[in-house]
């Protein structure tokens, strides 16, 4: 079968794309499912550089998530059947055109949505919502300020942070970005390559700061943005899109009373699984009624992985970057 496939770490030029690639074996426990279209994300780009907290053995398909059509289930399995849609999250393995997966990291996928929209659903909604509900609580009308937020995580935090009644602040590099931004309902809008992010924050907060930062980004808005906390605020760690991990002084925390939040989705679904549960069948009903819609505004055939790749690695993504079969 047809897959990307690393061989050797590194960036995407690396990659392969394979014509012949083995079928995997469906266990017991697993559904096989025809992949229509896979969701990137920027831990795939780690772990094709060998740089993410888990590591499959090498060579091995990249690809957290995807959504398609079960082909096939395993004697034990009771949840699907042959012809179902769904979504699947899971580590790596989703770049191919056909992926067995446990029936534990399946979803029916939302009715409402297409198979390019629901491939991108999984990480980027379910990273969010966790954030605001479990980690943040954010409150009707607290302030919150998004990070990167054009890109696949940052626009679902735009839409949910909306939806939850909070005044968002979205923060994005280009004109075209905030564009996006304001059309998902941010109220304000800071071009960080062209302005002081802490003082604008300060402007538009009235000196009082946000009381929520969203940052899948780090790198060098990471401090500006700690120094941007309003009195009990949480600083959400979602991730390192910008590159370096940065070094925050803990001084700042104690200053500002603010909490330094981390937000790790994969780890929550383990030590967590019922909450997660009740979290997805929120989401769902969000989807289906159509008060949330995911964004995909970059969209690339299986044989322009490279291309979908250096989309976000070259930070042009806005929304959810997605490979098709």
């Amino acid at each position: 079968m047809k897959a990307v496939v690393c061989k050797e770490l590194g960036l995407a030029d690396k990659l392969e794309l394979v014509e012949d690639w083995p079928a995997p074996e469906v266990g017991d426990h697993d559904v096989l499912i025809d992949v229509k279209a896979a969701g990137l994300n920027f831990p795939d780009v780690l772990i094709i550089q060998g740089k993410y907290q888990y590591q499959p053995e090498m060579p091995f398909i990249p690809g957290g998530e995807c959504s398609g059509e079960i082909a096939a289930v395993g004697a034990a399995v009771t949840r699907f059947k042959p012809g179902d849609k769904v979504v699947s999250i899971g580590g790596a393995g989703a770049f191919c055109a056909q992926i067995s997966v446990n029936e534990n990291a399946v979803f029916a996928m939302p009715g409402s949505l297409s198979f390019e929209q629901a491939a991108g659903i999984g990480i980027t909604y379910f990273t969010s919502y966790h954030a605001f509900h479990q980690r943040a609580k954010l409150q009707p009308g607290e302030t919150l300020l998004v990070l990167g937020a054009a890109g696949g995580v940052g626009t679902t935090a735009i839409e949910l942070g909306k939806l939850m009644g909070a005044r968002v602040i979205a923060a994005a590099s280009t004109q075209e970005k905030l564009d996006l931004c304001k059309a998902l309902g941010a109220d304000e809008v800071i071009n960080y390559d062209d302005e002081s992010l802490k003082d604008r924050v300060k402007e538009l907060t009235n000196g009082k700061g946000v009381d929520v930062v969203y940052d899948p980004v780090g790198g060098d808005y990471a401090e500006p943005a700690v120094r941007s906390m309003a009195w009990n605020g949480r600083y959400l760690i979602i991730g390192f899109a910008n590159g370096p991990i940065p070094k925050i002084s803990l001084n700042l925390a104690l200053l500002k009373g603010c909490s330094l939040v981390g937000v790790f989705w994969g780890r929550f679904v383990g030590e967590e699984p019922e909450q997660n549960t009740k979290n997805i069948e929120a989401l769902w009903e969000l989807f289906d009624s159509g008060k949330i819609s995911p964004v995909v505004t970059d969209s690339f055939s299986i044989d322009q992985y490279e291309e979908a790749f250096n989309c976000l690695i070259e930070r042009r993504a806005r929304g959810k970057v997605i490979l098709n079969f």
